[in-house]
């Protein structure tokens, strides 16, 4: 005999829209969705997914609240022209409902390395850790698709050969369960709709709790971005150095402090690379440390090589889509190195230029002789009336006169021809 499990009509639907890349706050805020659904007895979740994809470690964790939900969780693709692309699919294949509106599309999960190359292509190591990430990911998306009775081949078409399919093509194909043009025809379509557990959608006139992202969220998401991150935590850095070097509190210390925090709070969700840290640190010490030690440019080149390798391991993102891009990072480096050889080349200069301050500076400066200089009298020279001795005769009155060197207070001149 067949159990029919109705769900209750009290409470309410939960609806968590998210229209960004999945990172560690997205999925801090679908979970505590889903938490909350749970604790306060909502009838329905409903998320609105529009995502390009992200990390699969937040995906992972995504999925695993989906799955352990008792409420019911339905992923709407929405609105027309949204995706859900790489992770995406994941999310949406984990859901008690999947639903898409015309328009959208949903696939393409298969993994994209740091190199964007294809798994095997070269046959080095690399290529043979990308396929076993993509056979990990495969393995993830059949796993999703048995659980809630989804067509496996495609979920594995989608890991492995990079399959995306609209949303008329993903109903024929088993991926999705409904087609709707907007939130109320979802709502209207699921309800009476019998679950694959048995329990049946009952959700006529409940009310709509939508979860919004708190300020710290909205904050933590744009630092959710490794580029944003990685800028702020070199400017940060330049900022100290600058204030290091400019002793009192000020500009340096103001705009660095803030920007080195603010990388410190991006540090913290996004999985990053110890050594990586590591490396960008001791190379900018290096670059420093050059402006003030004759080695003629070594240590900076050692530096930004430091700097590059760094900043290239600087996050555990494997997909280069969602990582640090390749052109931030050469961008970065780029002005680091032509900076140094800036400072470096203006230190230089300073070496080569001879004194402008003290009585050494007039040596070799042109004067005219203000009296006949036989061989002693008085020129005129930058500004100023000074003793002089002629070395080589005497210097009649208004003839140009070059400073040969500094005896005392008496300047030793010749006459310029």
């Amino acid at each position: 005999m067949l159990l029919l499990v109705v769900l209750p009509t009290a409470g309410s639907i939960v609806r968590i829209p998210i229209d960004s890349s999945i990172n560690p706050i997205t999925r801090d805020i679908i979970v505590r969705g889903l938490n909350e659904a749970a604790d306060t007895g909502a009838a329905l979740v409903v998320i609105e997914l529009d995502t390009p994809g992200g990390l699969l470690d937040s995906t992972r964790d995504i999925v695993a609240a989906e799955l352990a939900s008792p409420v019911p969780v339905v992923v709407f693709v929405a609105p027309s022209g949204a995706r859900a692309a790489s992770a995406g699919a994941f999310i949406t294949l984990a859901a008690n409902v999947a639903a898409m509106a015309p328009g959208t599309n949903i696939g393409a999960a298969h993994p994209v390395s740091l190199g964007g190359g294809t798994p095997g292509s070269d046959g080095g190591d690399a290529d043979v850790s990308a396929d076993k990430a993509a056979q990990d990911a495969a393995a993830f998306a059949r796993s999703i698709a048995e659980e809630r009775g989804r067509n496996i081949d495609w979920a594995e078409k989608a890991v492995l050969e990079s399959s995306s399919i609209s949303a008329t093509e993903a109903l024929d194909l088993g991926v999705i369960d409904l087609i709707a043009g907007d939130l109320g025809e979802l709502l209207a379509q699921l309800h009476g709709l019998r679950l694959s557990d048995g329990r049946t959608i009952s959700i006529e006139g409940l009310p709509i709790r939508t979860v919004r992202p708190t300020l710290r969220d909205r904050l933590l998401g744009l630092l959710a971005d490794p580029n944003l991150v990685y800028i702020l935590f070199i400017l940060g850095l330049y900022g100290l150095i600058y204030e290091f070097f400019q002793p009192g509190i000020g500009f340096g210390l103001a705009v660095g402090g803030t920007c080195l925090l603010l990388a410190l709070f991006g540090l913290q969700i996004l999985p990053v690379n110890i050594v990586g840290i590591v490396l960008v640190l001791f190379g900018i010490a290096l670059v420093v440390l050059d402006a003030f030690t004759p080695t003629n440019g070594i240590l900076t080149a050692g530096g930004v090589i430091a700097l590059l390798v760094g900043s290239l391991t600087l996050f555990d993102i494997a997909d280069r889509r969602f990582g640090l891009s390749l052109t931030t990072v050469l961008s970065v480096v780029g002005v680091t190195a032509a900076l140094s050889i800036f400072v470096l080349s203006k230190g230089l200069t300073i070496q080569r230029r001879r004194p402008v301050t003290g009585r050494t500076s007039l040596i070799g400066r042109i004067g005219t002789a203000r009296v006949d200089l036989e061989p002693e009298g008085t020129v005129f020279l930058n500004g100023e009336y000074w003793t002089a001795r002629a070395v080589d005769g005497p210097i009649p009155k208004g003839a140009q006169i070059r400073v040969e060197r500094v005896d005392g207070r008496t300047l030793i001149v010749r006459r310029v021809s």
